[in-house]
């Protein structure tokens, strides 16, 4: 197994945007999966009040954890106990933290192409071997149970992800449940990425919780609370694994920013506010969804969840990374390159993001239609 960790090529193509910002130039940024609104009014006022009287320090809320905790049960019909869940510096180390303490060096751990790039990244660094399965559009983009129980010898883990980044799919519940039967039967410990959750427009998400109790969970204040510069989420382990990922965390990260604890507290009984973004999210997708076939994009990935369409452009190009920073340069529209997330077939793919404002959509829109249509004709001689 090779040890070499890809970059993300999406910080290249941001980099590019940055300096043709700075040069002047109107740039749209869709290359990143951030909302653009910033964190909910109550927690930036709470974040206000603790500078001016707390001088802060390292430190886990209790009061936080509780409050996850109760999410679940609200959420999910999930009971949890508090102590399960261990908060993090965002979700990248609550990532970390599920599979260093899951797993051993020379394992192997099961997950979909395409998929995030610190999934396959991570399980390298650990030394932990990433099992990529190629996962198309009759698929949806997403592991099966049936895909899961044909690996021989089974995997050690899996990693799911519902809503999926790059795809924004959804694994129906049916599903989940088939795959947690399937890891339970064959040994497969699963973590499950729920970072996404609360950004759906068919069909609510479902947490592996509810179907396999001993799931690791990891989550974050980045997406659906919009606080991605806050830096915290959190890892929710089963009962017998959590002092191995408290120490962990400890050794590795210490303890997650306590500002950023406080001001999440306020944060989670800010839904009003938080619902609004969705609904901002829920036009952006329709509008992209008319006007994708008017681009030639008429092969992408049902975007159930998340804020992202992944667009298939090999009619085009067989080179994403160019592709998008051809598109920038020309445009000013900043996406990201397929190969990010599928390294075999994602130089044929680009990922939008579209957790901007909706003039920004509408305006993205505007530029995208007579450069698509540029490239069709160019392509087309």
């Amino acid at each position: 197994m090779s040890l070499r960790i890809d970059p993300f090529h999406a910080i290249s193509v941001s980099g590019l945007a940055h300096r043709l910002k700075a040069e002047g130039r109107s740039v749209i940024h869709m290359e990143f999966g951030q909302p653009s609104t910033g964190a909910p009014k109550a927690a930036i006022e709470a974040a206000h009040r603790v500078l001016d009287s707390d001088p802060m320090g390292y430190w886990e809320s209790p009061a936080l954890k509780a409050r996850i905790a109760k999410h679940y049960k609200d959420k999910y019909g999930v009971d949890v106990a508090p102590n399960r869940i261990t908060l993090t510096c965002g979700a990248s180390p609550a990532l970390v933290l599920a599979l260093a303490s899951s797993f051993n060096p020379g394992d192997r751990v099961a997950l979909a192409r395409p998929g995030y790039v610190a999934y396959r990244n991570t399980l390298k660094a650990l030394h932990i071997e990433p099992v990529e399965l190629a996962c198309g559009a009759n698929e949806r983009y997403q592991l099966s149970a049936e895909r899961i129980a044909a690996l021989d010898p089974a995997p050690a883990g899996v990693i799911i992800a519902s809503p999926a980044n790059p795809t924004g799919t959804i694994i129906p519940a049916a599903e989940l449940e088939a795959i947690a039967k399937v890891c339970r039967e064959r040994g497969i410990k699963i973590v499950s990425d729920e970072i996404y959750h609360g950004l759906s427009y068919i069909e609510p998400a479902r947490s592996m919780l509810e179907f396999e109790p001993n799931a690791l969970v990891v989550n974050s204040f980045s997406k659906y609370f919009s606080m991605a510069g806050w830096r915290l989420g959190w890892l929710l382990s089963p009962p017998d694994h959590v002092k191995a990922a408290i120490a962990y965390m400890g050794a590795l990260f210490l303890t997650p920013p306590s500002l950023a604890q406080h001001a999440a507290l306020a944060a989670m009984d800010s839904e009003d506010e938080l619902e609004g973004h969705i609904e901002v999210y829920r036009a952006n997708r329709a509008l992209l969804l008319e006007a994708l076939p008017r681009l030639g994009l008429s092969a992408i990935a049902p975007p159930d969840g998340a804020f992202y369409i992944y667009a298939d452009v090999a009619h085009l190009t067989n080179d994403s990374l160019s592709f998008c920073q051809q598109l920038l340069q020309d445009t000013g529209v900043a996406t990201a390159p397929g190969v990010d997330f599928d390294p075999v077939e994602g130089r044929h793919f680009i990922r939008m993001s579209f957790a901007v404002s909706t003039p920004e959509i509408e305006e993205a829109i505007a530029r995208l239609e007579p450069w698509f249509a540029a490239q069709a004709a160019a392509s087309a001689k």
